[in-house]
């Protein structure tokens, strides 16, 4: 499937511990000899749609049904149905390539743990950090297997010499069969056993039958569930940008393939997050802090999916990409401290700081 701004990531679990001093710089690769370089996440979503798929199809004695069991309007060719039952979004940190720093390794320094995960996002300094797993996708569900009405069918009825033999000869046996279930509910039967198990087992044995026979006529339907899962990377706001598009009769399509209506996203920052001042103390202030820890500082964003009836899920969060990059002074690292910092590998956000 093609899907525009999706972006397929395969994570495995590494922590590293790496001793290293917080000078920290921007990362020009091949430059850092002896450090370790880091990325501060953009937030992505894992998209999963369950959808439900539905076939139909005619029974074999179709022309018959209103004739042998007065059942109008029964479907005369094989026609599938799809709908959408949810659609969820569950967030993860991909490597944003413009958040790229470097740590550089000191000796005669007290040397802090830097945890990355396996794209090497930062997840902790000084502090143990676990990488974080999507959970596993729901398994499809196929359609039950449908009873085969000719192993109910009688040796005259398969025997019959045309199709409209056949189908009379099947509907009286569908009628035989409701007086023999009638007459084990009112216990007029010979057989009728006393005991209620009993009775349930042969009525439900009964029914099992008409079933089958009258699928003969009235047709079959099978509904299995579907999943289909991809990887959303949002760059920037939007109201209204297609997803994928949906089809009743193919399902999920791609979002350039007209055989289906769209499925819409929008994603609105709900926050404006001070910009930064540019004067002589704050350029002061900032040059002695240059040698910290950059990490971000998310905004809460509001995601949408939609098509033109209904809406599918919202959920509020913050995104890395949306929000704006601080630093952490290098003094917390020094010496004379032992700060413990550790951060939310979807976002680059601060989880926790502790001494």
């Amino acid at each position: 499937m093609k899907l525009r701004n999706f972006l397929g990531l395969a994570l495995c679990c590494t922590v590293l511990g790496i001793q290293a001093q917080t000078d920290v710089s921007d990362f020009v690769p091949g430059s850092t000899l002896e450090g370790v370089s880091y990325f501060l996440p953009k937030t992505a979503f894992r998209i999963t749609i369950i959808t439900e798929k539905t076939v139909t199809k005619p029974g074999d004695f179709y022309k018959y049904a209103n004739r042998y069991l007065r059942l109008p309007n029964v479907p005369a060719e094989e026609s599938v149905a799809w709908s959408i039952k949810s659609i969820k979004l569950e967030p993860f940190g991909v490597p944003d390539k413009e958040k790229a720093y470097s740590i550089k390794i000191k000796s005669k320094t007290v040397a802090p743990l830097v945890g990355l995960n396996s794209d090497g996002i930062l997840l902790s300094i000084n502090a143990e950090a676990e990488e974080e797993f999507l959970p596993e996708l729901p398994d499809a569900v196929p359609a039950p297997k449908p009873e085969d009405p000719r192993s109910y069918m009688t040796q005259e009825m398969l025997t019959a010499g045309s199709t409209a033999k056949m189908a009379e000869l099947c509907a009286e046996e569908i009628y035989d069969l409701r007086d023999s279930r009638n007459a084990l509910i009112k216990g007029e039967a010979d057989n009728t056993p006393k005991d209620g198990a009993q009775l349930q087992l042969m009525l439900n044995q009964l029914d099992k039958q008409v079933a089958a026979l009258e699928s003969m006529f009235k047709g079959t339907q099978q509904t299995s569930t579907e999943v289909t899962s991809f990887n959303f990377l949002p760059n920037k706001e939007t109201d209204k940008d297609i997803l994928f598009r949906f089809s009743q009769k193919l399902g999920v399509v791609d979002d350039d393939d007209l055989a289906g209506a769209p499925v819409y996203v929008s994603v609105k920052c709900m926050e404006s997050l001070p910009k930064t001042v540019v004067d002589e103390d704050a350029a002061k202030k900032k040059a002695k802090m240059e040698k910290g820890v950059f990490y971000n500082v998310p905004a809460r964003t509001r995601v949408s999916i939609f098509n033109n009836q209904q809406e599918f899920c919202t959920t509020e969060l913050p995104m890395g990409q949306f929000g704006v990059v601080e630093i952490l002074a290098n003094t917390l690292f020094d010496k004379q401290a032992t700060t413990k910092v550790t951060f939310f590998q979807s976002t680059g956000g601060i989880k926790d700081v502790t001494k």
